[in-house]
């Protein structure tokens, strides 16, 4: 192990708190006068920041850690019978081996964090444009009528924003695409106030986004035949509303 792998590990096992108190004391102490030293546990610091909040407490088995000293107790003890040479050199590889651990474990948990980003960012992504709009007009200096379209809901909502009723008539609102043969009605349109229905609801988003909508004026009520019985005074077409 290099002393740049050890100086990273060493960080690492700092950073995520695996270290005996006089060992992170040592460590605190020459993150002050080592500047390598102090770069790395910065870098960890800012690998590992995501994921506080992120992870959840996960309470260990108990008496686990007891366990664990007392395995490399052991381990030492058995090496410590063939010699001091050999003794110090077993404690040296338990220190090791538990930097490496923790290094092991904090890969771990950065490729958990980076799953965790990708899921957030899958999460959080801007879901398609839902809320259109269109101004039907007979030109730019007409407008007659405002509608706004919910494509998730189908929900159609039409306003008067300068079209006078007319006595004894009404204004139906038909939308108009190429595969749908015909113009299709979607309606009556309310001398006043806001018309608002599901009408689009068993149209697919994709005709409702590219069709033309228009607007007739027809006998009270509405078209007697089911289609328009004179020509367009308004049309527009969907135009998003939201980013």
């Amino acid at each position: 192990m290099s002393e740049h792998e050890d100086i990273e590990a060493l960080a690492g096992e700092y950073v995520l708190g695996t270290l005996e108190a006089a060992e992170r004391s040592a460590v605190t102490a020459r993150r002050e006068r080592e500047p390598q030293l102090a770069a790395a546990i910065e870098a960890w610091e800012r690998r590992l920041a995501p994921l506080v909040e992120a992870a959840e407490a996960v309470e260990p088995p108990g008496g686990l850690y007891a366990r664990i000293e007392a395995e490399i107790a052991a381990q030492a003890g058995l090496a410590g019978a063939g010699g001091s040479a050999a003794g110090a050199e077993t404690a040296d590889l338990a220190r090791r081996l538990r930097r490496w651990r923790a290094a092991a474990f904090a890969g771990g948990a950065l490729a958990a964090g980076l799953v965790l980003v990708i899921l957030a960012q899958n999460l959080l992504r801007r879901p398609e444009p839902a809320n259109f709009i269109a101004v039907l007009q007979k030109d730019a200096a007409s407008p007659a009528f405002l509608i706004e379209v919910d494509l998730r809901s189908r929900i159609l909502t039409v306003r008067p924003v300068a079209a006078e009723p007319r006595a004894g008539k009404s204004y139906e609102l038909w939308i108009i695409n190429a595969k749908l043969g015909a113009p299709r009605s979607l309606g009556v349109i309310a001398n006043q106030g806001f018309t608002i229905r599901p009408a689009l609801k068993d149209y697919d988003s994709s005709i409702v986004q590219s069709a033309t909508f228009a607007v007739t004026l027809e006998p009270e009520g509405g078209s007697p035949t089911g289609a328009p019985t004179s020509a367009p005074l308004w049309t527009g077409r969907l135009v998003q509303a939201t980013p």
